[in-house]
């Protein structure tokens, strides 16, 4: 019972994204020619891969990477709000949380994750 409130908010939440999303679909016009459903990448035509509508592996690690340390930033920010409620088990934890990533972090860069090649 308790939890009756927070599902009614997700509830609502999702009734509002649909109905947003149903309106809009109904406004809008649908207008899909050649040009306007080419793949975009940088202000230039693709050429290469990226024309046929694939795209080289290192947007999708740097994606990952952003996601990583998004994440990271996510449980900083709690982190530092009960600092001193969880006293230095919590210190040692979240270090040991950063280590990790930093870890995976320097195993990308040494493997050439975010070397571009021309």
């Amino acid at each position: 019972m308790e939890f009756l409130p927070v599902l009614f908010m997700v509830a609502g939440i999702v009734l509002v994204a649909m109905v947003t999303l149903f309106v809009s679909s109904l406004l809008r016009r649908s207008n899909p020619y050649p040009a306007k459903n080419m793949p975009y990448e940088c202000g230039m035509d693709p050429a290469g891969e990226a024309a046929g509508g694939r795209f080289r592996v290192q947007f999708f690690i740097i994606a990952i990477l952003f996601v990583v340390f998004d994440v990271e930033t996510m449980f900083l920010f709690p982190w530092a709000v009960v600092l001193k409620q969880i006293g230095l088990v919590g210190y040692v934890e979240m270090f040991v949380f950063i280590l990790l990533l930093l870890v995976g972090f320097a195993y990308a860069w040494l493997k050439g994750a975010l070397e571009w090649e021309a």
